[in-house]
C-alpha cells in the first residue's frame, strides 16, 4: 500500500523546521560574526556590542540574519491574536535594528537612539513569548510531561533575557561612565541571543518533543 500524504503533518513539520532555523540563527549569530571577522577580515574579534559588527566586513551578515528573523516573525502565526500581534511587533523592531545601525562611537545620534529603542522592543517581545505565549496549552487539553518540561525552559530563557537586559541597562547608566570601553554589552547580548535561540528550538520541539500519537 502506498503511503498517504498528510498535508497537515507536512505543514506542521515545515513550521517546526522554521522555528528551529530561527533558533539556530539566534544562537550562532554572535559566533559567526566573530569567526568571520577573524578569519576573513583579520579584524578585532570582539566588539563593544553585536550591533557594532555592522561597521565590520560582517555587516551584511548581521543585517541579513536580523532581517531573516524579522521575516519569520511577520509570518509567525500562533494560537491567538495576541501571539500574532507580538510576532508582528518583534518583526517590526527587528527591522528597525537592521535598518538603523547603532552609533559607531561617541554619544548616540538619533539613528543610534532608534536602534537602541528597537533592540529593547525586540527583546521585550521575545521575553513576552517566553513568559506568556509559549507556556500556553490548548483549551481542554491536559499538558504532557514534555510540554511541562518545555515550559520550564521557556521561563528560564525569559528570565535570562530579562536579566541580560537589566544588566546592560545598569552597565550603560552606571558602570560605563567610570570605566573604559569593554565587551560587557557584547557578552550580555550573546547570552540573551543564545537564550532566545534555545527558546525557539524548544518551541520547534528540538527539546522534549511530544510523543507521536498512535
Amino acid at each position: 500500500m502506498e503511503p498517504t500524504f498528510n498535508k497537515y503533518e507536512t505543514h506542521t513539520n515545515s513550521y517546526m523546521a522554521l522555528r528551529n532555523a530561527v533558533g539556530w540563527i539566534g544562537i550562532s549569530l554572535p559566533f559567526v560574526l566573530m569567526i568571520g571577522v577573524f578569519l576573513i577580515f583579520k579584524g578585532d574579534v570582539i566588539h563593544e556590542s553585536i550591533s557594532h559588527y555592522y561597521y565590520t566586513g560582517m555587516g551584511n551578515v548581521f543585517v541579513g540574519a536580523i532581517c531573516a528573523v524579522a521575516l519569520f516573525m511577520f509570518y509567525y502565526t500562533g494560537y491567538d491574536e495576541k501571539d500574532n500581534w507580538i510576532g508582528n511587533m518583534a518583526g517590526f523592531f527587528a527591522v528597525g535594528v537592521a535598518l538603523f545601525p547603532t552609533t559607531d562611537s561617541g554619544p548616540n545620534d538619533w539613528v543610534g537612539i532608534v536602534h537602541f529603542t528597537c533592540a529593547i522592543g525586540f527583546f521585550l517581545s521575545l521575553i513576552s513569548f517566553c513568559f506568556f505565549q509559549f507556556t500556553k496549552t490548548k483549551k481542554d487539553i491536559e499538558p504532557t510531561q514534555q510540554k511541562l518540561a518545555r515550559n520550564k525552559i521557556y521561563i528560564a530563557c525569559g528570565i535570562i533575557m530579562l536579566a541580560c537586559m537589566i544588566s546592560i541597562a545598569i552597565y550603560l547608566n552606571v558602570v560605563e561612565e567610570n570605566e573604559s570601553q569593554t565587551s560587557f554589552v557584547f557578552w550580555a547580548e550573546t547570552i540573551a541571543l543564545v537564550a532566545f535561540g534555545v527558546s525557539w528550538l524548544t518551541k520547534g520541539e528540538t527539546f522534549y518533543p511530544d510523543k507521536e500519537k498512535v
